[in-house]
């Protein structure tokens, strides 16, 4: 279980998944709806627009709620939302980034602050931990979407720069830049991918045992847990042994 994959790794934890996916929908709504603000609802001439809402579709998010989020941005509703990112540090040595999407930066902090301190962690200040991320491009597909070479083949004719298969599913990474032109190619192969999003990748990461591990994904769930908090990305890594031990 790597840090970049968390929040999907977490949603399927504890029988947790229709309070995660009821939360998630209401996130990528905020997201939608300030991304359309920010520019125009046109997802063909809007990228962060579109962005967000192949993130939404990737999630099975129904259409009727993507473009309620669309239209809600035109009613001239009075909600405005900042971005505020957030670093700090986990238990293990772990590395954190939180983004969130607020409209009161005192009510987030506040939360985000506490968040780290009831569990295992230091909130740092701006650019304590970005320094050891690349923000990059991210694609996930599930295993069904084909083979490991199948996908590698595909991946590398689009452009991606890394790939990462696993029993769970096919993790792609590319350039920032890249990211909608890999995506799209990959669409025409693979079919809708789950995620497309712009994303944390660690340059390094620390693995962490079973009692480091349990009090960071307490960190991790309080953290989503947050209306306010869009994306959680650390540099940590979870081996399958731990995870094993952490469900039991």
């Amino acid at each position: 279980m790597a840090g970049h994959s968390k929040f999907k790794n977490i949603m399927h934890r504890k029988g947790a998944q229709d309070k995660k996916r009821s939360n998630l929908f209401s996130k990528l709504s905020r997201e939608i709806t300030v991304a359309a603000k920010m520019g125009t609802p046109d997802v063909d001439m809007n990228p962060r627009l579109r962005l967000a809402v192949n993130t939404a579709k990737g999630q099975s998010m129904p259409k009727d709620n993507i473009q309620r989020a669309i239209d809600k941005a035109t009613a001239g509703d009075d909600e405005n939302y900042e971005e505020v990112r957030y670093e700090g540090y986990g238990p293990g040595g772990s590395a954190i980034i939180v983004e969130t999407l607020t409209d009161n930066r005192n009510r987030t902090a506040t939360a985000v602050r506490t968040a780290f301190a009831k569990n295992g962690g230091n909130l740092g200040t701006a650019g304590s931990v970005a320094h050891g991320f690349e923000r990059l491009g991210y694609i996930e597909y599930s295993a069904e979407a084909g083979s490991e070479d199948e996908v590698l083949e595909a991946a590398l004719e689009a452009g991606a720069e890394d790939i990462q298969s696993s029993e769970d599913g096919h993790e792609i990474w590319t350039g920032g830049d890249e990211l909608h032109a890999v995506a799209n190619a990959l669409e025409k192969t693979l079919g809708e991918p789950a995620t497309v999003k712009l994303a944390w990748k660690p340059n390094l990461t620390v693995e962490l045992d079973a009692k480091d591990a349990e009090v960071l994904l307490k960190l991790i769930d309080t953290l989503d847990d947050d209306d306010d908090v869009q994306n959680v990305s650390g540099n940590y890594e979870i081996s399958d042994e731990v995870m094993a031990k952490l469900d039991a």
